[in-house]
């Protein structure tokens, strides 16, 4: 009797080498219990201030009736993507932080990656729809709440995301239907493309192609957008004789300019470069600045520069403005 397998028998075996990893293990930054304490306390501060200012952002646009109008609309939306933003990685690092077991399910990762790429995307193009609704405020001032009313930005707002959702989609699609038959050890603290690509044992070069144009496709056209708006908001600035006009246009658009700056360039040097400049290590530590520290300071960003809600502010607070 034969001892070769058949080409059954390989095709079985193969499939149960590929069909074995059924949970992933999140390595991290360390094995040090004492930094990863302190990892903990530092993430834990941080995702506590995401939660609470992004979220008061919401509660105070949508409490403050001066502040109903689509320019605050869309920040609203932006405060509340960030808090989805940081709350589908945040948590189960925290976790992991302070866990001997680093370990996160199929699925799991599945939907953290989901989760993630969604409301990324998601908040990509708010930021673009920002800033056409700043051109349209300043640029066509007049016809602002025609071209701006309900009819357009609530079915732009969901717009973004229904296209975040595709997105997260096919790359989560295309990410799991991998093989990982070689590791299931992501050096990672989350569920992110590159590092799972690191680890599977198949063929990855379409799924590369996919992240670096769709990504790429996507950054180009919403700075494009960024980009066009406001050189027409640059001209109409030009045309302005009040300084005060000026000077209040400037602090409007300064603050989403940080924002979106910030945001681009970290997701242009993270996904859209080639696949051989990859360095995990190191992009960890990017992707744990987009990810977590962003969200963070977006309240703080939108917040500080914008008269209108520090007035709101100093409605709610106002022994705390004060000081």
């Amino acid at each position: 009797m034969s001892v070769v397998p058949s080409d059954f028998g390989l095709y079985r075996i193969q499939m149960k080498n590929v069909t074995e990893v059924t949970t992933f293990i999140l390595m991290g930054f360390t094995d040090d219990f004492k930094l990863q304490v302190f990892l903990f306390l530092l993430f834990l501060a941080i995702y506590l201030f995401t939660l609470v200012g992004n979220l008061g952002m919401v509660i105070l646009v949508i409490g403050d009736s001066r502040l109903h109008n689509p320019m605050y609309y869309f920040l609203s939306v932006l405060s509340f993507l960030d808090a989805c933003y940081s709350s589908a990685v945040t948590p189960k690092m925290l976790v992991n932080f302070l866990s001997e077991d680093k370990s996160i399910s199929f699925l799991g990762c599945a939907a953290e990656m989901f989760l993630f790429i969604t409301f990324g995307t998601t908040e990509c193009f708010i930021l673009a729809a920002m800033a056409y609704d700043r051109y349209e405020a300043i640029y066509n001032p007049l016809l602002y709440s025609v071209r701006m009313s309900p009819r357009v930005y609530v079915p732009l707002i969901v717009s973004c995301y229904v296209a975040g959702v595709l997105h997260g989609t096919l790359h989560t699609v295309a990410t799991f239907s991998l093989s990982f038959c070689a590791s299931n050890e992501i050096r990672h603290v989350f569920c992110d493309i590159p590092p799972l690509l690191a680890i599977s044992c198949s063929d990855t070069h379409i799924n590369q192609l996919l992240v670096f144009y769709f990504a790429g496709s996507i950054e180009i056209s919403t700075i494009v957008i960024v980009l066009v708006s406001y050189g027409f908001i640059l001209l109409a600035i030009l045309r302005m004789r009040s300084a005060e006009g000026r000077r209040k246009v400037f602090s409007t658009c300064g603050s989403h300019l940080t924002g979106v700056s910030i945001f681009h360039g970290t997701v242009l040097f993270m996904y859209v470069r080639p696949n051989s400049s990859y360095a995990l290590d190191h992009d960890m530590i990017v992707s744990v600045f987009y990810t977590i520290v962003i969200p963070m300071l977006n309240p703080i960003i939108y917040s500080l520069r914008n008269k209108d809600v520090k007035d709101a502010l100093w409605l709610c607070f106002p022994t705390t403005c004060d000081a």
